[in-house]
């Protein structure tokens, strides 16, 4: 049984919306409440609140606050729930001090199990029925439909969403895998959004340019916006009608290229998989690749760089052929940048010379050997794959180690893991740290 998700636009009347909104806000309330507690608790009692602890209240609680009565009690303890992974991420340094948030900042609710909630659809269209709220009616179609098991409701920009997780029997996962066992190289940049060659063919596909095309109305929608009263939280001053009407029309805008990105994204993808079961492509860092620049005259120029790699959308194409690969039990390799060099390296020779962005066309000065620059790149992550690079004894066993790009943090260096150390070896020598043992 494999897990996969399904999400639907959901349509309510007049009525089921204000219930919707109505007990997002009452799972709001108690998200605040979860983490003032435990804000509380320690900083006057020293005690630190589990979530066991917080979900054993709950029958208290909603002895107090009645209206918590109709909301259906696994989707209350999924919300203590979410709170502890928020202070848990905290605690493991992978996130913020977990905050108060307002009713804009909550998106919705979860259904851990197939309680409170049921789906009268096949994975196309349907209504989808609410216990205490009704029924309402849905939109979409699933790829793969399966045993129900969990329900997110998700409010997004206006909207209503039901994003449903469902497990699917591995015979029907199976029949759905449809794949060639070609092997392709990509290499994603800025004026082509993708290079590719599977050794006989070599190919660009178009960077689609969404954010550029929308930038200038969203610069102009923007300027008549800083000429109508905008909202200061610190003054209390509230937004006028006519700047909420000007942002909801660039909210859209950004609405409309973020869905074109995510449309393209996925079109392309299911292409490149369909005919390869085995992607190689080179490992970037889309974070570093896209940070701010320090300050200096190039400043202006890293800036639109960055504009230009995000409106490609290199970290979601890598995603979603990792995961479209994961389905038909395919091969993503990512090559070691620092190592290979893709772009400065000739395919034909295996010689490394430096190139500046602006030099788009590969010509080797040790062999001649002339092609399109990342095409070039792509031929040679290709040949890397298959360990016929010249120069280069490469193997897959040592991708992941030689990139510069890697995620892996080291584990030496902090002032934390100093510290750390330190007191290992006090405790170690009984305290004297100057002084070691004698059988040391």
């Amino acid at each position: 049984m494999a897990l996969r998700r399904a999400t639907f636009r959901l349509y309510p009347t007049k009525k089921v919306n204000d219930l919707l909104h109505y007990h997002r806000r009452l799972h709001k309330e108690l998200y605040n409440a979860a983490v003032s507690n435990r804000i509380t608790s320690y900083r006057r009692f020293s005690k630190s609140v589990s979530y066991f602890e917080q979900q054993n209240c709950l029958p208290d609680f909603k002895e107090v606050w009645t209206e918590y009565k109709k909301i259906n009690s696994q989707a209350l303890q999924a919300t203590l729930k979410r709170v502890d992974l928020a202070f848990q991420r905290f605690f493991q340094g992978l996130g913020r001090y977990p905050k108060f948030k307002s009713i804009r900042r909550y998106s919705g609710w979860s259904y851990p199990s197939f309680t409170g909630w049921k789906c009268h659809s096949t994975g196309d269209n349907g209504y989808l029925e609410l216990a205490k709220i009704g029924s309402i009616q849905m939109r979409g179609k699933a790829k793969l439909w399966g045993h129900l098991k969990a329900l997110d409701i998700v409010h997004r920009n206006g909207k209503w969403y039901a994003s449903i997780v469902s497990n699917v029997d591995d015979e029907l996962l199976r029949n759905s895998r449809k794949t060639d066992d070609g092997v392709i190289a990509i290499d994603l940049g800025c004026n082509d959004a993708i290079a590719w060659t599977n050794g006989q063919e070599n190919g660009l596909i178009p960077a689609p340019r969404f954010f550029r095309k929308a930038e200038q109305k969203i610069k102009r929608l923007s300027k008549g916006k800083r000429r109508k009263r905008s909202p200061n939280y610190k003054k209390k001053q509230k937004a006028s009608r006519r700047w909420k009407k000007v942002q909801s029309q660039i909210s859209k805008v950004y609405r409309q290229v973020a869905n074109q990105r995510q449309n393209w994204v996925h079109q392309i993808t299911t292409r490149i998989v369909s005919s390869n079961s085995t992607v190689v492509t080179e490992k970037l860092e889309v974070k570093n690749m896209s940070a701010k620049a320090n300050k200096g005259k190039r400043k202006k120029q890293k800036s639109g760089l960055n504009k230009s790699i995000l409106d490609v959308g290199m970290g979601m194409l890598k995603q979603s052929l990792k995961a479209k690969l994961d389905d038909v039990s395919g091969v993503f390799s990512q090559a070691p940048t620092k190592k290979i060099k893709p772009s400065q390296t000739c395919p034909k020779c295996g010689h490394q010379e430096k190139k500046s962005l602006d030099q788009r066309l590969h010509i080797c000065s040790n062999c001649n050997y002339t092609q399109q620059r990342d095409i070039a790149a792509s031929e040679v992550m290709l040949l890397w794959y298959s360990n016929q690079l010249p120069g280069f004894g490469t193997n897959l066993a040592g991708a992941d180690d030689s990139s510069s790009t890697s995620r892996t943090r080291k584990t030496a260096g902090s002032m934390k893991q100093l510290g750390q150390k330190k007191r290992q070896k006090s405790y170690s020598t009984g305290g004297d740290v100057e002084t070691p043992p004698e059988t040391l």
